[in-house]
């Protein structure tokens, strides 16, 4: 459904009642009975597991699967795949120049991208009381899948003309890629970032913005936006550069302090975050997400442009008291009942 993106993203700011967007998908397949390789292998079970969650959860936007594996595939990364988890690379394909020369873009639809976007097209024809939102990831974090993420954040020092060219064909694909999405009739994507979060603030200058930057300055237009996520403790930073990137919103990790962060954000851009997947949603109890989610309003909830969210993509398995126990918390804290 065509949206005016700018418009939502101005309302969802002047709201006196702030709707929540997690990043919630893949806890979908508890709902459904079945297991993440069914999920990820069917578009059919993606769209009908995107509905599941729209109705059950009054968040701000559906956000697709957040699979950071998917264009790595694409480029010929071998994948590791579980019932219970999220796909993951393993392994690396490129090991220096000549291998980064040879390395040839792929065309959109290879590996599991052709279930993806079908998946977003059917999911906008049965989600129409919210924007959708695309997953894809950032240009070095796919960059560092391809060439190892330990050996990326080497090769930026050593050898950085090759991580530039992999950089280079990395943000082309993703380019080609959203543009697909947006024929889907997606309202915008949420672009993860999180290797970045890894560098020094310099090395992400260099080798993370000018990609980020020119992948956004790309495709965002009215009706579709992007949210950069950066789930690395050295977000703050490098907020300065994270902010050049043009992006309409921004997603952190909880691997660093909101209440930090907020006052760097200006007032008229959106910033989201940040409970823990791993230590609350997955690990946690309703109590201790309650808390949590409490303790991150009271400190940000004065902020008009903060958006309460998880910190990163939730975990398949991540109990749904939980999770209910979080949209619980952040109705109280917007109702004006006792927080304490």
């Amino acid at each position: 459904m065509k949206r005016n993106m700018r418009q939502w993203l101005y309302e969802l700011k002047s709201a006196k009642v702030k709707k929540p967007l997690p990043v919630l998908s893949f806890p979908c397949i508890q709902l459904m009975g079945i297991t993440v390789k069914d999920l990820i292998s069917d578009s059919d079970t993606q769209a009908r597991g995107m509905k599941l969650i729209a109705d059950k959860c009054d968040c701000a936007a559906s956000v697709s699967l957040m699979d950071l594996s998917l264009e790595a595939e694409c480029f010929g990364s071998t994948i590791k795949f579980s019932d219970g988890e999220v796909p993951t690379v393993t392994g690396s394909i490129i090991s220096g120049m000549e291998s980064a020369q040879a390395l040839e873009i792929p065309p959109i639809g290879s590996g599991r991208t052709s279930v993806y976007l079908k998946a977003a097209e059917k999911a906008v024809q049965m989600i129409t009381d919210r924007p959708v939102l695309g997953g894809t990831i950032g240009p070095f974090s796919l960059a560092g899948r391809l060439t190892g993420v330990s050996e990326a954040m080497i090769n930026c020092y050593e050898e950085p003309e090759m991580m530039h060219l992999v950089l280079s064909k990395a943000a082309d694909f993703l380019i080609a890629y959203i543009n697909e999405y947006k024929k889907t009739g997606v309202n915008g994507v949420v672009m993860a970032e999180p290797v970045t979060g890894m560098l020094s603030p310099d090395l992400a200058r260099d080798f993370s913005e000018p990609y980020m930057r020119k992948i956004i300055n790309t495709v965002k237009e009215e009706n579709f936006i992007v949210v950069y996520h950066n789930c690395g403790n050295a977000a703050i930073k490098m907020i300065d550069s994270i902010l050049n990137t043009g992006a309409d919103a921004y997603h952190f990790g909880n691997a660093i302090d909101m209440a930090e962060m907020m006052p760097h954000i200006p007032e008229n851009v959106i910033a989201m975050g940040n409970i823990s997947p791993a230590e609350q949603f997955m690990g946690g109890t309703p109590q201790s997400i309650r808390k949590a989610a409490l303790d991150i309003l009271n400190q940000c909830g004065k902020y008009p442009h903060f958006i309460i969210s998880s910190g990163c993509d939730i975990p398949p398995l991540s109990s749904w008291d939980n999770i209910n126990a979080f949209f619980a918390a952040v109705n109280e804290f917007y109702s004006g009942q006792p927080r304490f």
